[in-house]
């Protein structure tokens, strides 16, 4: 089974930058990607990546600011994220499924989960 492990979340201001990553242990050709949750709010998948990186997709509230990559020779996956708003606090869960995707933004496609990294962007 794989493990999936974020770090790299933390305190920014607004207009900043942070770049979680995750460690993936028995790592396959999976798709990986991340969701995100803010208090009270619902589940919010952020992006995803191919086995290759060839593949990038990204949410709407996103896109044009965060850069999903990986490495998998190191067996690690980056979401870059770059002019952070407040909105953007959440905690972060890094994703991986071990089947084609058809929904990238489903929750149900991916079938394993990290234990989450919390991204608190300040005004």
């Amino acid at each position: 089974a794989q493990q999936l492990v974020e770090s790299g979340g933390g305190l920014v201001q607004a207009g900043g930058s942070l770049t979680p990553a995750c460690t993936i242990r028995g790592l396959r050709d999976d798709i990986m990607g991340w969701f995100r949750q803010a208090p009270g709010k619902e589940r919010e998948w952020v992006s995803s990546i191919t086995w290759t990186g060839g593949s990038t997709y990204y949410g709407d509230s996103v896109k044009g600011r965060f850069t999903i990559s990986r490495d998998n020779a190191n067996n690690t996956m980056y979401l870059q994220m770059n002019s952070l708003k407040v909105e953007d606090t959440a905690i972060y869960y890094c994703v991986a499924a071990i089947g084609p995707v058809s929904n990238w933004s489903s929750a149900s496609e991916y079938n394993y989960w990290g234990q989450g990294t919390q991204v608190t962007v300040s005004s």
